[in-house]
């Protein structure tokens, strides 16, 4: 299956074509068909858990919950804003919003009584007013929400070849990173000896100092030996390929894997934490120990801003 991302942009027109209007109205006159077009557009950026956001027209509550339950089976999470237009066709009649023209004009004149200005409302201006202006609703048969659902699939599929053209792109570059922490791992096993022998050393040096010579010599090595292992990264290291390993399988996987992607980069942070408070303190070749466990911090990093955007 194919890794998605959860960004992505898709726009579909179409057209309806309602029955003409079986008796007159003054605002559909008889034999006045309901024909135009609409625009169906999808948006969707990156979240948590699936986060449906409609904008349709008025009366569209039929329509809103179609569209719901088809991309609620089609997509398993972002936050998708679906957006509907109407455009409707010239022969289609407008009706005047009474409520809102006739507020608006009562509210003039009573503005132009108090302060005695001798002047009229313009009827161009008045019709600018949002709401207005209304063109006569759709047909009750239903045909804008035939035209709609129809090309719906076509939308989603437009929307989802982005998403998945982003997807390819952001798995190129976590496999990347993936190969970065694993030659950083390797980097570390190279300075582990070394770095362990010059904890012994210096461990043995400083008890004998502090013990003198009644200490017993065996007795500080045994306990050298225990604070040695206690501050040996090897499990770290080995439990860090093992996440990378797990990680590029998952991508191999494909499919929904955002959420164990994110969770498997959180536990690799939690092992190169780990791995760095060990080494802190030391100097040498533990350097390099703690320049590669910081390269590998920076990696996980980058990794977890792309896999954020990850369905």
């Amino acid at each position: 299956m194919t890794i998605r991302s959860m960004t992505g942009f898709a726009q579909v027109r179409g057209e309806f074509h309602a029955p003409a209007q079986p008796h007159s109205t003054p605002e559909a006159p008889a034999g006045v068909a309901g024909n135009g077009a609409f625009t169906l557009s999808l948006k969707a950026v990156n979240h948590r858990f699936l986060d449906l956001h409609f904008r349709l027209p008025s009366g569209s509550d039929s329509l809103e919950m179609q569209l719901r339950r088809f991309l609620k089976d089609k997509i398993a999470r972002g936050h998708v804003e679906v957006a509907l237009s109407l455009d409707r066709a010239t022969n289609d009649a407008f009706s005047i919003n009474r409520d809102v023209i006739g507020g608006y004009i009562s509210a003039f004149r009573a503005a132009a009584s108090e302060f005695s200005l001798a002047c009229e409302p313009d009827l161009n201006a008045v019709l600018r007013i949002p709401g207005a202006l209304d063109v006569a609703e759709q047909s009750p048969n239903g045909e804008v929400e035939t035209g709609v659902m129809a090309r719906a699939q076509e939308a989603l599929d437009r929307l989802n070849q982005m998403r998945e053209e982003e997807g390819r792109s952001i798995e190129r570059e976590l496999r990347q990173r993936m190969n970065h922490l694993l030659d950083a791992g390797k980097q570390v096993q190279q300075h582990r000896h070394v770095v362990l022998q010059n904890y012994v050393e210096r461990l043995q040096a400083r008890m004998q100092e502090l013990l003198g010579n009644s200490a017993d010599k065996e007795r500080v090595l045994q306990e050298a030996a225990l604070l040695v292992d206690r501050s040996d990264i090897q499990e770290e290291i080995v439990r860090l390929e093992a996440h990378v390993k797990h990680f590029i399988s998952l991508l191999d996987q494909g499919g929904e894997v955002g959420k164990k992607l994110d969770f498997l980069l959180q536990e690799m942070n939690r092992e190169a934490n780990t791995l760095l408070s060990k080494t802190s303190g030391l100097a040498g070749e533990a350097l390099k120990i703690t320049e590669a466990g910081l390269a590998m911090k920076a990696e996980i990093e980058k990794s977890r801003e792309q896999v954020q955007n990850l369905e």
